[in-house]
């Protein structure tokens, strides 16, 4: 009689529970739905993934509704006002289009505009050694190390870091890497970004001897200085000095001879002694 009134009583609870619950699911169900309307402002943003320094056309660009009080400070409503402008830096997908990844009016696309104001893009022809077996990609760094001859003397050839942390802006025609990260990219020629100054210095160095890139952690920005090396230190010895060459000895003048005063009245005289031998 117990075990029955317990099921009994079990039975009602479940009963009871599942009532409510399909109670409140219905009520929540035929509850109507409060829409609260956000106010919107149109923004021109990236319809698919875009490379540096590609020209933006029609197809490139979308409009979407942005949440006006998250809008993107500079950001564009018209697709009109940003077609034909080129791109400093990478884009993303559904990514707002801003001024400060584009290149200015007339800059045109490609590499001439990723170029900073003051800086220069200057090409050397590099091989696969050169080049740190394809290493030497779009954005890495690199120190730039020549081997010149100074004089017509074998002794005299010396290797010197001429420039440091120099940043790679072009591998070949490519000016950013590829979607695999750390692919080697077999070029002949390698774009760095030098300033003016360095132009010179490196132009002077491919043309006047050979260089050869070293590649840097990006992560390290040290420069220490370097005396650079000739083939004697790098074989453990110093080519022999010429003697030094010693100061012709001036001829000592002879003694004065030997002379004697004489005193006549008021008159003196100096008479010179000749010995007789």
């Amino acid at each position: 009689m117990t075990r029955l009134r317990i099921f009994i009583v079990l039975g009602v609870a479940i009963g009871l529970g599942g009532t409510f619950a399909l109670a409140t699911y219905r009520y929540i169900q035929n509850r109507p739905v409060r829409e609260i309307a956000l106010p919107t402002t149109p923004v021109v943003v990236a319809a698919a993934d875009l490379g540096l320094g590609s020209e933006l056309r029609r197809e490139d660009l979308r409009v979407i509704a942005w949440p006006t009080d998250a809008l993107p400070a500079g950001s564009f409503s018209d697709v009109q006002a940003i077609i034909g402008r080129g791109l400093v830096q990478k884009l993303a997908q559904n990514e707002a289009i801003l001024p400060g990844k584009l290149a200015p009016v007339g800059a045109g696309s490609g590499l001439p505009p990723v170029i900073p104001e003051g800086m220069r893009a200057l090409s050397v022809r590099v091989n696969d050694v050169i080049g740190v077996a394809g290493y030497v990609l779009p954005g890495t760094r690199v120190d730039v190390v020549a081997t010149v001859n100074p004089t017509s003397q074998q002794t005299d050839i010396t290797s010197k870091v001429v420039l440091t942390n120099v940043l790679v802006l072009a591998a070949g025609t490519r000016i950013e890497r590829d979607a695999e990260q750390n692919k080697p990219i077999s070029v002949s020629v390698v774009t760095l970004l030098v300033g003016p100054s360095d132009a010179e210095r490196l132009a002077l160095a491919s043309t006047e001897g050979k260089i050869q890139l070293a590649l840097r952690n990006p992560l390290d920005t040290t420069a220490p200085p370097t005396p650079g090396i000739r083939p004697a230190a790098l074989l453990g010895y110093a080519p022999p000095r010429p003697p030094a060459l010693r100061a012709a000895a001036r001829p000592v003048p002879p003694p004065p001879p030997p002379t004697v005063e004489i005193i006549r009245g008021d008159k003196r005289a100096q008479e010179v002694l000749h010995q007789e031998y």
